[in-house]
């Protein structure tokens, strides 16, 4: 992929596996809604189960991404909502993130929020990702 670029300047600090920087070539991206735990009847999956939860967004992902011909590695940027403000629940879902299919999606440009809500009752997690189309 010569048209996405990732970069780690040395001055800044070490990441957990996702890029300071994505540069992208190409003209035209993809911009996803935010996946949530839900199936295709709109039902919330996993009911207070954060690991279930993401692995219904990591799937859903993967279907839309799907959707319009391509695979995680096309993620140019993406942001993971965790319902928590605990450091350790935050590190596992993204612990669990980095070991799905989804992976390559979030070696670029990531950022990982606690919050105090999101928008189903009972939803614990929630995954907002852009790709670049190949040109």
């Amino acid at each position: 992929m010569t048209d996405i670029t990732r970069i780690d300047p040395a001055e800044l600090h070490p990441t957990s596996g996702y890029a300071h920087i994505t540069v992208v070539e190409a003209g035209r991206t993809a911009h996803l809604a935010g996946q949530c735990p839900l199936d295709a009847d709109e039902k919330l999956v996993g009911a207070g189960d954060l690991d279930a939860q993401i692995d219904q967004v990591v799937a859903n992902s993967l279907t839309a991404l799907a959707a319009i011909g391509i695979g995680p590695e096309r993620v140019v940027r993406s942001v993971v909502y965790v319902v928590s403000d605990r450091s350790e629940v935050l590190a596992g879902a993204w612990d669990r993130l980095a070991a799905s299919p989804l992976a390559p999606a979030l070696s670029t440009a990531s950022t990982l929020l606690g919050v105090a809500a999101l928008g189903y009752t009972g939803q614990l997690v929630e995954i907002d990702l852009t790709a670049a189309l190949p040109g």
